[in-house]
């Protein structure tokens, strides 16, 4: 008896140390909301090839920045901009050799189905029908699609116009919740969140120019303080890969020209 108690100990030691090295090769990766579709189909073709857990957290980029700094133990981050990284790197919170610029992100206004304005005809102009009679951002404060709608209010020369009319959500996915559920009749949203099936079959978008607002340089970096660098860097290096690209043009990102 002693001997088979011996060996359905070690039998369970076993399979608890397989768990805890399957529990230690799981990477946490903070993301900027604008990925909350495209980058849960990414981890699934990451998973189906390597085994390897992926946790997301969704949120602003500017909020998940602040948490990093604050000791959330995230290992990769993926921002809607450029700067929280570079910013993060400089403060020695993330290693500057991972920095990548995964993609170039899209603005665009949308509108529901129900709501009648001609949003390819009138572009940023239709917010001024008395038909929208709110219009859903997301926060400038810490949202770079946020930063971005503002700007483009602006150079539209419109922004005072309906500056009292906006509705602002704290990340692009709950601007575009806004837009979606009929509490805003109108959307500055990342394509992203257009090109998703449950939008497409609800309203319709209007992509806003390029040059209307600074230029959404979307990056990604892998966290000093993460204990798991080799499999954060391994996920990051998948992200340039063709399966990644292919899922992040599917939901209209645009892959920059030069990868660094």
């Amino acid at each position: 008896m002693r001997g088979n108690g011996a060996g359905m100990f070690l039998r369970l030691a076993l399979v608890a140390m397989l768990c805890a090295a399957a529990y230690a090769q799981e990477i946490t990766v903070a993301a900027a909301a604008d990925l909350s579709a495209a980058l849960p189909e990414i981890v699934a073709k990451y998973k189906s090839q390597t085994g390897q857990n992926v946790a997301l957290t969704f949120g602003a980029s500017g909020n998940l920045s602040t948490q990093i700094r604050n000791g959330a133990p995230f290992d990769v981050f993926f921002s809607a901009d450029e700067e929280y990284p570079k910013q993060l790197i400089a403060d020695g919170l993330a290693d500057q050799d991972t920095l990548y610029r995964y993609a170039v992100g899209q603005l665009v206004l949308w509108v529901p189905n129900d709501v009648p304005v001609d949003v390819q005809k009138l572009g940023m102009q239709a917010l001024l029908d008395p038909a929208v009679k709110k219009i859903s951002i997301a926060n400038p404060q810490h949202a770079p699609y946020g930063r971005a709608a503002e700007a483009a209010l602006k150079h539209e020369g419109i922004y005072d116009r309906v500056s009292s009319r906006l509705v602002v959500g704290e990340n692009i996915s709950q601007a575009a919740q806004f837009v979606e559920s009929g509490n805003a009749q109108a959307g500055l949203l990342a394509l992203s969140h257009a090109m998703q099936p449950a939008m497409k079959s609800k309203g319709r978008y209007w992509t806003v120019p390029l040059d209307s607002y600074p230029t959404l340089n979307q990056a990604a970096v892998v966290l000093s303080r993460s204990k798991q660098q080799k499999a954060a860097r391994k996920f990051l290096e998948f992200l340039r890969g063709p399966a990644a690209g292919a899922v992040l043009a599917d939901y209209g990102f645009s892959l920059p020209a030069e990868k660094h």
